[in-house]
């Protein structure tokens, strides 16, 4: 199999799993976000077991390399989450989907052997549109008032981080895919002391912990190891474009869960994103 067609692949299977986030979120909705995230990452970290084939050794990188893994897990759901918090969440989530939008434009600057067309940035603005059509016809956006802006700067923020740390892993020393589960257990336990810090104590039932595994194997764990090895194969333009995807996979398994019918929006932006990705990865 061709390393291009491999990375898509790997990449699409990643967007897969961050599309059920959205369905596991609202049996969960109810649960401090901190502790849902650091919970989530623990468990994720442990792909890294078989991974590794048990070897701790895979899991060390140097300093410079965790921190900038710790960067990009932990500082995107650290940002994301005040956002939600000070901003309406349709309009936040929308700012954040920004992040494919930003790898396909800041690759130049952090890639040297990759220069940007035109079409690149055409692709990624109408892809964008198609995620904007995905979120913002599930309801529309609300009115903005002045104490939304801090709210959505954070949110921004968070799209920025996710953008660069997946275009800084391409300038690292290389490192085994498996060293992603030790960016996601010290993310973890940062998330996990952001939740005793900032939010209320809960207890746990067993069907919590279950979805709780399911969303640490899924979109905060497994996830991020297929994403690592995409983008240490393929072209990160094409994948920006190919994750535009994520918020209208995510829609329509929002709507099969809930028994709701599918909506027009999500049929055009369907169609905004697959001729954006097609039109931009010629």
């Amino acid at each position: 199999m061709k390393a291009a067609m491999k990375a898509d692949l790997l990449a699409l299977a990643a967007i897969g799993l961050w599309a059920s986030l959205a369905s596991l979120g609202v049996e969960l909705a109810h649960m401090p976000p901190f502790l849902l995230t650091g919970l989530g990452l623990l468990v994720g970290s442990l792909i890294a077991l078989p991974l590794s084939r048990g070897r701790l050794s895979q899991w060390r990188v140097p300093l410079p390399t965790l921190l900038v893994g710790i960067y990009g897990l932990f500082g995107f759901h650290f940002l994301l989450f005040l956002a939600l918090r000070l901003a309406p969440a349709v309009e936040a989530n929308l700012v954040n989907y920004l992040w494919p939008l930003g790898m396909v434009v800041m690759a130049p600057l952090f890639l040297k052997d990759v220069t940007l067309h035109t079409r690149h940035v055409l692709a990624a603005l109408i892809g964008f549109a198609g995620a904007a059509t995905a979120i913002l016809g599930q309801g529309g956006a609300s009115a903005g008032l002045p104490e939304f802006q801090v709210g959505y700067v954070l949110a921004l923020g968070s799209a920025f981080v996710w953008a660069s740390y997946s275009l800084m892993t391409r300038r690292l020393p290389h490192f085994p895919t498996s060293a992603v589960g030790s960016f996601a257990l010290v993310s973890g336990l940062l998330s996990l002391a952001c939740h005793f810090g900032l939010e209320p104590s809960v207890s746990l039932s067993r069907h919590e912990l279950l979805l709780i595994a399911l969303l640490g194997l899924g979109p905060l764990g497994g996830a991020f190891f297929l994403w690592d090895a995409a983008i240490k194969l393929g072209d990160t333009r094409r994948i920006g474009l190919l994750a535009f995807a994520t918020p209208i996979l995510s829609t329509v398994l929002l709507l099969l869960s809930t028994g709701q019918a599918l909506q027009w929006n999500v049929a055009i932006a369907a169609l905004l994103v697959v001729g954006a990705a097609w039109w931009g990865s010629r």
